[in-house]
């Protein structure tokens, strides 16, 4: 994994405090040979989510220049990530005023989408649900949860039943007619969910898993994964292999990236 702050070699004691305190926020991005889909909408979530953490505006010029710098002349697919935080923000003062630093990290991006997974489904509600933020300890806990149990990842219920997000993505349905729907629920806005609702029509309604026997698929949608089916939620099957499906697919792999 290459790892860029501030536009040079991370040094450990600049990773210090994103490891100890763990307070910021990211996004993740897709590059396919020098382009990003949605890298205008992931610019604008740094900067909005910069504001929520730190009360601070981010230099999103900068930001990008970074990211530039980071990914050099490489081509092929990665996922290029960017972390906010302050290497001197103080756990026992986190209400300082605070100067946030970026961190670039790419790694290779597997293929697109990844198989069908089954999920299990948690009553969870994230704290602050609208930002990115690095505090992924209660996800992972719970994705670790079902993986333990057979499942391949963690879905999230509000106390009234109705579905959310999954444990790192959004998750859409596709009814009997063919619509497709996203949950109406406190989620994070993902990029790739808003890139969809922007090119396939849609409708945002409650569902809740007593209504999954009336839906014909499921879905997972992030950055990384692009649009991946689910195979079963809670037991319940789902078809893996759908039009409505194929066209989600079909159409996400159709947007035109953005050159870095």
């Amino acid at each position: 994994m290459m790892a860029e702050f501030n536009g040079n070699p991370v040094t450990v004691s600049e990773l210090q405090t994103l490891a100890l305190v763990n307070y910021g926020h990211f996004t993740s991005m897709r590059m396919e040979n020098q382009t990003i889909r949605g890298l205008s909408l992931h610019l604008d979530r740094l900067q909005r989510d910069c504001r929520a953490v730190f009360d601070v505006e981010l230099d999103r010029t900068q930001v990008l220049e970074y990211v530039r710098h980071a990914v050099g002349d490489e081509t092929g697919t990665a996922v290029v990530r960017v972390t906010i935080f302050d290497p001197a923000l103080e756990m026992g003062h986190p209400g300082s005023d605070a100067a946030p630093q970026v961190l670039v990290t790419m790694r290779p991006a597997g293929a697109m989408p990844p198989p069908p997974l089954a999920v299990r489904s948690f009553q969870f509600s994230r704290d602050t649900p609208e930002v990115k933020h690095i505090g992924l300890f209660s996800q992972l806990r719970l994705r670790r949860l079902a993986q333990r149990a057979g499942s391949d990842d963690a879905l999230f219920t509000e106390t009234d039943g109705r579905i959310s997000e999954g444990g790192t993505w959004n998750v859409g349905f596709v009814a009997e007619d063919g619509s497709v729907i996203w949950p109406q629920a406190p989620v994070l806005p993902g990029i790739t969910m808003q890139l969809l609702q922007n090119a396939y029509p849609h409708k945002t309604a409650p569902v809740t898993t007593a209504e999954l026997p009336r839906l014909r698929a499921a879905f997972a949608t992030n950055t990384s994964i692009g649009v991946r089916p689910i195979s079963a939620i809670d037991g319940h099957p789902f078809a893996t292999e759908d039009p409505v499906l194929d066209e989600l697919q079909q159409h996400y792999v159709a947007i035109e990236g953005e050159h870095l």
